[in-house]
């Protein structure tokens, strides 16, 4: 059998969110999440998609199911989808007409301390000057 391919689902939250809600703004870890998800699946992400407030039909989210490379879509939590996406459920009924699953992953969110947020701000606020958040 071939394997799942499964396109992971990020919600872009402004970094001004950071000390409110880290997880939301931390885009890596919330892929990372997908990531192992999809891995104790035996599942391969085959897309990292990155969205905030985007309608269930933008073409964005299907261009990939419709070429037949994109078999799911798992999101970290529903916290996640809800701003990535403007309708939670529209985006359901359109995965359900579409045969496309929808899963999230649920696993537990890191611990954000001082110096981690400063890490998420550092990578998230100098992207083009080469840091990469190591």
């Amino acid at each position: 059998m071939d394997d799942v391919r499964v396109a992971a689902i990020a919600s872009l939250t402004p970094l001004e969110e950071l000390d409110e809600d880290p997880f939301l703004v931390d885009t890596r870890s919330q892929h990372a999440m997908c990531v192992r998800w999809a891995r104790e699946r035996g599942y391969v992400v085959t897309r990292q998609l990155l969205f905030y407030g985007i309608r269930p039909d933008h073409d964005a989210l299907w261009a990939d199911v419709e070429e037949g490379a994109v078999d799911l879509f798992v999101a970290p939590n529903e916290r996640v989808l809800a701003r990535a996406l403007t309708d939670v459920p529209g985006f359901r009924a359109e995965c359900g007409r579409r045969g496309v699953r929808l899963e999230t992953a649920g696993l537990a969110e890191p611990a954000y301390d001082a110096p981690k947020k400063a890490g998420v701000h550092r990578r998230l606020s100098m992207p083009t000057a080469g840091y990469d958040g190591s």
